[in-house]
């Protein structure tokens, strides 16, 4: 059955199949209870499974997240809501010295099937604590996986795939997307890879790579770039640790141009990473430097100069003449 709904309620739905299909799978963090969260992606949860299982705790980030912990060793599937994006530091330090390494410190016997779900990102008129973009703590981080959706059907597919995974998975939910609408097979098996990136359109002229929230402001930029006569591919990547570069590879080598886009910082962020590998791997094929289009070095800004601060459809194409002009 397909439904066009908006990426919040595709999160709804998945996390609602998730609890059907497994009593051990757990939703716990401020106020997704009762309120359904601050942006009712629990809507309607727990009175349907119960205090239990839609667990509304105490405004303590790290009591949250060591708390799944010590249920997920028990055999529970817990999944954590961060309200917001900068708020997760407070549980920084049980993420990075817990969460991720529990694995591994217990030699493979100790599993922790985590999911922490971090709503990112800015252009809703928020501050900062509220319009960061974090994820590069996490991919940086050994022992994590890290996923993030652009569209409703990955969105319903992604959180049901991210909660039956062994791994422990930071999921960053882009806030300025939930209430963009699309079709949703409700009935599909999500048998496309959690951990793969897709090309979501075709084009000749320059590859742009982007995730999240900038999915759709890059493939804005491609179809204001097919007006001038210019093609561009649009990657989107989904799974930002571990990456899946191989179709951004043979993009780039057919393309011979790059440009990376992400909200985050410039400075170290995931669009260094991606424009060093692909520099390595596709050096010969390249036309002109792999560019970047980033948010700036300094702190998230106030709401009223927030769209100065965010890449958009205009920073893309200036970056892709720049491209052409090399």
């Amino acid at each position: 059955m397909s439904e066009t709904i908006t990426l919040g309620k595709a999160l709804n739905h998945g996390l609602r199949r998730a609890l059907e299909n497994d009593p051990k799978v757990v939703i716990m963090g401020e106020d997704v209870g009762k309120l359904g969260g601050v942006f009712r992606i629990t809507d309607g949860l727990q009175k349907d499974f119960g205090e239990n299982r839609v667990i509304d705790t105490p405004l303590a980030e790290a009591g949250i997240i060591g708390t799944a912990v010590g249920l997920a060793i028990r055999g529970y599937r817990p999944v954590c809501e961060i309200q917001f994006d900068g708020f997760v530091f407070p549980a920084y330090n049980q993420i990075v010295a817990q969460v991720a390494k529990m694995y591994y410190r217990s030699l493979g016997k100790v599993r922790v099937p985590i999911v922490i779900r971090i709503p990112y990102g800015g252009g809703i008129g928020a501050v900062e604590h509220h319009s960061e973009s974090p994820e590069a703590y996490f991919a940086h981080t050994p022992g994590l996986k890290v996923v993030t959706c652009s569209n409703p059907a990955d969105a319903y597919a992604m959180i049901q795939q991210s909660i039956i995974s062994d791994d422990p998975i930071v999921f960053f939910e882009p806030k300025r997307r939930y209430w963009e609408k699309g079709v949703v097979d409700l009935d599909a098996p999500g048998d496309f890879p959690l951990h793969a990136s897709r090309i979501v359109r075709d084009g000749t002229d320059a590859t742009v790579i982007a995730y999240g929230p900038m999915v759709r402001t890059a493939l804005d930029a491609a179809q204001a770039a097919a007006e001038d006569g210019r093609n561009l591919e649009v990657v989107d990547l989904r799974t930002l640790s571990p990456l899946d570069l191989g179709p951004v590879f043979e993009s780039v080598r057919r393309t011979g141009r790059a440009v990376v886009v992400h909200e985050a910082p410039g400075n170290l962020g995931l669009g260094a990473e991606i424009a060093a590998r692909i520099t390595e791997e596709c050096f010969y094929s390249l036309e002109a430097p792999v560019l970047r289009v980033t948010g700036f070095d300094v702190p998230y800004p106030a709401a009223r100069v927030e769209e100065e601060y965010l890449p958009d459809l205009d920073r893309v194409l200036d970056a892709v003449d720049r491209s052409f002009g090399w």
